[in-house]
C-alpha cells in the first residue's frame, strides 16, 4: 500500500486507509479533496523477453525473485490441489481504479509460461464508464497493480473466477474515490458475485477530516460482514509511518491505514520469504523491512536509502478493539491492531509479473509489497471456501481462535520489525515500528500459513458471522 513515491521506479505510493475523524497528534489539516486513493505495488521499471529466474535476480539485483511454482511449493499447496480444492466453484472479486487495457493477454501470458489453467477475467464498471487510458497518468500505477492482483491471486487459486471490478477514479479527484469503490463493491455484494473481496488500497487514518467522513464510506464492508463475503486490505508498505495528505511526505510518528484497520475487514501484511528455485525454504519467513537493504533500495527506489519500505502495522486511532482481539488484549491494549495474518511481500523476495500496457516496460518485471500479499490471501480464503462449500464471511474471530489454539495450519513469524527512516525536508527521521514474537504481534498477526494445514482449519471455524 502506502509506500510514498521514492521515485518514478515505484509504480506509485501509498494506497488508501482512512479511517475516522480527525486524530490526536496528526501533523496535517485534512480537507476532504485531499484523502486520496493511490495503487500500492512496487515495481521495477525495467523488464526482460523471459521471466528472470531467482538465481538471475539475485546476480542482477542482488535480491530474489520468485514464480508461482515456487509459491506452491512454499505454501504447501500441492496437497490441496491434487485433491482438487483449486478454488474452483469461487470467485475472486478484484478492486482496482481504471484497470489494465492489457489484463486478459496479460494473463494468458503469464499462465501459458508458467503453465497454469487458462481463464477469463470477468470485468465489470458498476461505478461508471472508464476513462479513455492514458499512459502518462497514474493509470499506469493502476494498471500495474491490477497485474499483480490478477496474475498472482489466480497462481493461488487457479481454478477460482476472476472479477475485475474497475472504478472510474482518479486520484487527482479526492474522497470522490472511496464512494465510487463502495458504489462499485455494493454491486457486487447486491448480486453476489464474489466469494472474497481482494483490496490493495489504503489511506493513512490522519489525513480523514473527521469520524463521519469516514463512516460514511463504511457501508460495503457493513453489507459483506451481514451477507458473509470475506473483504480483504493490504496494510500499507511504509513500515509503521504512512503517507500524510502532501505529496510525498510522510508521518514521523506511527500511524495505521484505513481500511485495513476496520475491524470488519481482514488487514494483510507482508513477508519476506528465502526460497531455492524450487521453492524449498532456506529460512523461516520474517517481517518485512526492506528500509535498510542497499541493493533493494537501490532496484526498486533508485537510491541507497534508507527508505520506508516495508509492511504496514500498528494501532487504529480511531477503532477500539474488537471483541475478536479480545484474546490478544496484553498485545493491542484497546485498540484494533493490524495485520490480522501476514502473506509474502518483500521487494527483497519480489515475484515476476507480465505486462504489456503502455507508460511502463513491456515484459516481465518484477513487483512486491501487501497489495501482493492480499490476492495471494484471497487465493488462500478462495481453497477454504470451496472446501467448506460456504462463503466464509468475516474470518478474524477464526484466525483469532486458531492463534490461541496453535493450530499447525498457522505458521508463527517470530524475528523481524517494521521500523522505518527515511529522510524528510533535510533530515533523517525514524519511525520505531513493532517487533515480531511468539504468538500474535504487531508485525506479523498471527502470523502466515501452511496451507494444506490452513484452508481445512478456516474451513471448520469460519462462517459463523461477526
Amino acid at each position: 500500500m502506502r509506500a510514498s513515491r521514492l521515485t518514478l521506479l515505484f509504480s506509485a505510493t501509498a494506497l488508501a486507509a482512512g479511517a475516522v475523524g480527525a486524530a490526536p497528534g496528526n501533523t496535517a489539516s485534512p480537507s476532504p479533496d485531499l484523502v486520496k486513493v493511490h495503487p500500492t505495488a512496487h515495481h521495477i521499471g525495467t523488464a526482460t523477453v523471459t521471466p528472470p529466474t531467482t538465481d538471475q535476480c539475485q546476480a542482477k539485483y542482488q535480491l530474489s525473485c520468485y514464480g508461482p511454482a515456487q509459491f506452491q511449493q512454499a505454501y504447501d499447496l500441492a496437497p490441496l490441489f491434487a485433491r482438487g480444492n483449486d478454488g474452483r466453484g469461487q470467485t475472486i472479486a478484484i478492486v482496482d481504479s481504471f484497470g489494465s487495457p492489457t489484463i486478459q493477454h496479460d494473463l494468458d501470458v503469464f499462465d501459458q509460461t508458467y503453465g497454469l489453467p487458462a481463464t477469463t477475467v470477468d470485468i465489470i464498471r458498476p461505478a461508471g464508464p472508464i476513462p479513455p487510458y492514458d499512459p502518462n497518468s497514474d493509470m499506469a500505477g493502476w494498471a500495474g497493480e491490477t497485474t499483480l492482483d490478477v496474475e498472482w491471486a489466480h497462481a493461488m487459486a487457479p481454478g477460482a473466477r476472476l472479477l475485475l471490478v474497475e472504478t472510474p477514479t482518479s486520484e487527482t479527484e479526492g474522497t470522490a474515490g472511496f464512494p465510487e469503490i463502495q458504489t462499485a463493491e455494493k454491486y457486487v455484494l447486491d448480486h453476489h458475485l464474489a466469494t472474497v473481496i481482494s483490496q490493495s488500497f489504503a489511506a493513512t487514518e490522519q489525513t480523514f477530516p473527521s469520524r463521519e467522513s469516514m463512516l460514511a464510506l463504511r457501508g460495503a464492508y457493513e453489507e459483506a460482514a451481514r451477507t458473509g463475503v470475506t473483504v480483504l486490505t493490504a496494510t500499507g508498505d511504509a513500515g509503521a509511518t504512512d503517507a500524510t495528505d502532501k505529496p510525498g511526505e510522510l508521518y514521523p510518528m506511527p500511524v495505521t491505514s484505513w481500511p485495513a484497520s476496520d475491524p470488519l475487514i481482514t488487514g494483510v501484511g507482508g513477508t519476506k520469504l528465502s526460497l531455492d528455485a524450487n521453492g524449498r525454504r532456506l529460512a523461516p519467513d520474517v517481517v518485512w523491512n526492506d528500509t535498510y537493504d542497499v541493493p533493494t533500495n537501490k532496484a526498486f527506489a533508485g537510491n541507497a536509502g534508507p527508505n520506508a519500505l516495508g509492511t504496514g502495522s500498528g494501532k487504529s486511532t480511531f477503532f477500539q478493539r474488537p471483541s475478536y482481539q479480545g484474546l490478544v488484549a496484553g498485545v493491542v491494549g484497546s485498540q484494533r491492531g493490524v495485520p490480522d495474518i501476514s502473506m509474502s511481500g518483500a521487494c527483497s523476495g519480489a515475484v515476476n509479473v507480465y505486462q504489456s500496457f503502455p507508460g511502463q516496460a513491456a515484459g516481465w518485471s518484477l513487483s512486491c509489497g501487501t497489495s501482493e500479499a492480499t490476492p495471494l490471501f484471497a487465493g488462500i480464503v478462495a481453497l477454504a471456501a470451496q472446501q467448506a462449500g460456504h462463503p466464509l464471511g468475516l474470518i478474524n474471530r477464526a484466525l483469532y481462535q486458531m492463534s490461541v489454539a496453535h493450530a499447525p495450519g498457522l505458521v508463527d513469524v517470530t524475528s523481524g520489525d517494521n521500523t522505518v527512516t527515511f529522510t524528510q525536508d533535510g533530515k533523517q527521521v525514524t519511525v520505531p515500528g513493532f517487533k515480531a514474537g511468539r504468538g500474535y504481534d504487531l508485525a506479523s498477526g498471527v502470523g502466515t500459513i501452511d496451507a494444506a494445514r490452513f484452508v481445512p482449519e478456516l474451513a471448520a471455524l469460519a462462517g459463523h458471522g461477526y
